[in-house]
Formats: structure tokens, C-alpha cells, sequence
């Protein structure tokens, strides 16, 4: 579904992405990991066709994006609790808006799955700015899918949410994506949610791929109890790459 190549980006003196290289495959959630400010934001910005690469392609369904038209956002979408959604409009308002925005037919019935599957219901009418940053995540996902995409870049989808919230979301995920075939970009720092909805991991450090495999896998390479470990050893140890 997505090929990147060499894909780099600086902003005048700094090199946030150094030429990466990876596929995300029909069905599959690709893991991306890093520290803050390893590059991860950015590689999905570039995904997404918000920020322009200084180099490098990137093909989404074997046609390479084209950054002046932006032709894949309608089977593509996003979901972080860092972007803020408009504030003064209400949840039932904001899902309404991006729907129109993809031309979704039947939208009553798709805003009506979307509020039972994700249980909005309780504050569908009020302000998203006044919701909790817990409920906020939960219509970003919502408004994610939306359009029913077939790819999904998702950047930390359960943070805020407390372990029942956050439990529901990841085996929500895991049914939507068996049951529409998403490809699905994961960016976590949350390394049990990694485990459990990875099929592929990147481990990305200052702009660069430092490794990458399955978890379990990379588990293994490195020694390791469990990801959190691999994850601190790479983040850590000086530069050899």
C-alpha cells in the first residue's frame, strides 16, 4: 500500500528525517518507534502530503504521491490527540464536517456506528473543547475513520485514555482492521500496545531506521526481556550507524 524511498526532510540546518526506507503492506500495522523528536511526526507529515520532503518518494498504491493535488486522502486518514479538533463545535458537529468533507454518503448511519462503536454518546453534543483528553482521542479516532480508509497512520491513539478505555480501543482496531483490510502506521510509545497490534516494527533514532523486524523478533536480536528493554538499549547506546 506504501513505499518509501530515501525519504528525507531538513529544515534549513536540520535533518529531522535521513533517508529512510520501508513498506507498509495490504493489512498490516507497521509500528514506528522513536524518542521525541527522532523523526517520526515528521515521516507521517510527509505521508499525509502536510510537509514536503526535500528528497526522496514516496508511492501510495504504486502511483507516487503528488503533493500539489493531494490525490490519496480519500482512502487515507489520521488520528492523534495532538492535533486538537475545532473547539467550539460539538462532537455530533465536528464528525459531521469531516464527513461532508469526504463526501461520505449515508452519513447520519456512519456518524451513528461510529458513536455507539467508540461510545460517544454521553457527550456527542457537547464542545470538544471541553472535553477530557481521554474522550478528545476517541472522536480523533472516530473522525479518522470517517471515510472508511484503507490506510490509517495513527500517532499514539490510546494515550490519555485510562486501561479499560484503552483495552477497548486496541481491540477495536484489531477487529476494524481484519474486517476493512487496513494498512495501518502506528506510532507508540506505549510498548504492550506495540506488541499486541504490530505485524512490523521500526525503531527510529534522530532521523534515522537504527533497526527494525518483528517485536518478537527484535526481542530476541538484542537479548531482551520484552520491548520496553530493546527499545531503552537502542535509544541509549551511542551512535553506530
Amino acid at each position: 500500500m506504501i513505499e518509501v524511498k530515501n525519504l528525507q526532510k531538513k529544515f534549513e540546518t536540520i535533518e529531522a528525517v535521513k533517508k529512510i526506507n520501508f513498506n507498509i503492506k495490504k493489512n498490516q500495522t507497521l509500528a514506528l518507534l522513536g524518542p521525541n523528536g527522532c523523526g517520526k511526526t515528521t515521516t507521517i507529515g510527509m505521508l499525509l502530503g502536510l510537509i514536503t520532503p526535500s528528497s526522496g518518494q514516496i508511492f501510495i498504491t504504486e502511483k507516487e504521491l503528488n503533493y500539489k493535488n493531494h490525490q490519496f486522502l480519500d482512502i487515507m486518514n489520521f488520528a492523534s490527540p495532538y492535533v486538537e479538533l475545532p473547539k467550539k463545535l460539538t462532537v455530533l458537529e465536528n464528525l459531521k464536517v469531516y464527513g461532508r468533507m469526504y463526501l461520505i454518503k449515508n452519513l447520519s448511519d456512519k456518524i451513528e456506528q461510529l458513536v455507539e462503536d467508540l461510545n460517544l454518546k454521553s457527550f456527542l453534543n457537547k464542545k470538544t473543547g471541553e472535553l477530557s483528553s481521554g474522550q478528545k482521542n476517541r472522536v480523533s479516532l472516530a473522525k479518522s475513520l470517517i471515510n472508511n480508509p484503507k490506510i490509517l497512520l495513527l500517532d499514539e491513539p490510546t494515550a490519555s485514555l485510562d486501561p479499560d478505555t484503552g483495552d477497548y480501543i486496541r481491540s477495536y482496531l484489531e477487529k476494524y482492521k481484519i474486517e476493512n483490510n487496513v494498512s495501518i502506521l502506528l506510532a507508540s510509545h506505549n510498548m504492550a500496545e506495540v506488541m499486541r497490534l504490530s505485524d512490523y516494527v521500526l525503531m527510529m533514532k534522530e532521523g534515522q531506521i537504527i533497526d527494525q523486524g518483528t517485536a518478537t523478533n527484535l526481542i530476541d536480536k538484542h537479548g531482551r526481556e520484552n520491548l520496553e528493554q530493546v527499545f531503552l538499549k537502542l535509544v541509549r547506546e551511542k551512535n553506530e550507524y
